[in-house]
């Protein structure tokens, strides 16, 4: 446990502010960029990792999806492929890592 910069688990600036605005309570990555416990910053605002889980992307649900600021699974899917230019197959098999935080 400790303190992690917020770019390192967070891509970009438009994801930093949907977790400050409440919008975005996880994210999943291609690995591990926290462990439970960890706290970042976005403006002078501190959150926790309360989760970090091992699953594939065959396994996320609608409520995953919520979490990560999308409508339901269909729209996250659709955000993927926009946000890989189009370079990106969903692939159920894939492994993801799920980091969960809140605000502290």
């Amino acid at each position: 446990m400790g303190t992690i910069d917020a770019e390192t688990l967070l891509p970009n600036d438009h994801v930093k502010q949907a977790v400050v605005a409440g919008e975005m309570t996880q994210i999943s990555r291609g690995q591990a960029y926290a462990e439970e416990g960890d706290t970042f910053e976005i403006d002078d605002e501190e959150f926790v990792v309360v989760g970090v889980d091992e699953l594939t992307l065959g396994e996320m649900t609608d409520e995953d999806a919520q979490r990560e600021g999308s409508a339901d699974l269909e729209a996250y899917k659709e955000r993927l492929v926009r946000a890989h230019g189009g370079d990106f197959e969903w692939n159920d098999d894939a492994e993801i890592v799920r980091h969960r935080f809140e605000a502290n």
